[in-house]
């Protein structure tokens, strides 16, 4: 098994994968919840969910997704041409810039505040800082960025071990009664 830590292309994927994922239950659950409107959340508790935001945002994953969003760009606009791939780089490098100069990331992590600031007390929401502000709590945001990775590949192998073993016993349990498939 490799390293994620070897492997920065690898390791940027998954965390754009969770990123994606993460921003898509977001959005079901601010739907089928009905997510308290903003003139409803207390400051102190959207201050307070910014700053666990801020705190375990240690993958980076506004710049992540650009730089994902730029490779991406650049794959599909070199393959029509590819011969002007310097002056597409360029591009995607100056709107990169743009991007990071703009206050979308700010855009981005408030609309994730509110969402934490909606589900969680003042209280709730103080622990939770207190927590990641700790070295503990420094280590776990920190390290979560390589833990999730590995965890996703022993799930994977677990999975398919899992079919593999769940189908031939449901065969069993059906070749017991006289089924076959």
């Amino acid at each position: 098994m490799t390293n994620s830590r070897e492997n920065p292309e690898n390791l940027k994927n998954q965390i754009v994968n969770i990123f994606k994922k993460l921003i898509l239950v977001i959005l079901l659950a601010s739907t089928l919840t009905g997510v308290t409107s903003a003139q409803e959340l207390s400051p102190d508790n959207i201050a307070l969910a910014r700053k666990y935001v801020d705190l375990t945002d240690q993958a980076q994953i506004y710049e992540v997704i650009l730089i994902e969003t730029g490779i991406s760009t650049m794959r599909t606009m070199v393959s029509q041409n590819p011969k002007i791939s310097k002056q597409i780089s360029d591009a995607i490098g100056q709107v990169i810039k743009q991007y990071t100069k703009t206050n979308q990331k700010d855009e981005l992590f408030n609309q994730f505040s509110r969402v934490y600031a909606s589900r969680f007390t003042k209280a709730e929401l103080q622990k939770i800082v207190a927590f990641y502000e700790s070295d503990v709590g420094l280590k776990l945001s920190k390290e979560i960025a390589v833990v999730k990775p590995e965890l996703k590949k022993i799930m994977h192998v677990y999975r398919n071990n899992l079919n593999s073993e769940f189908f031939a016993k449901v065969r069993a349990v059906l070749r017991d009664k006289g089924i076959k498939i």
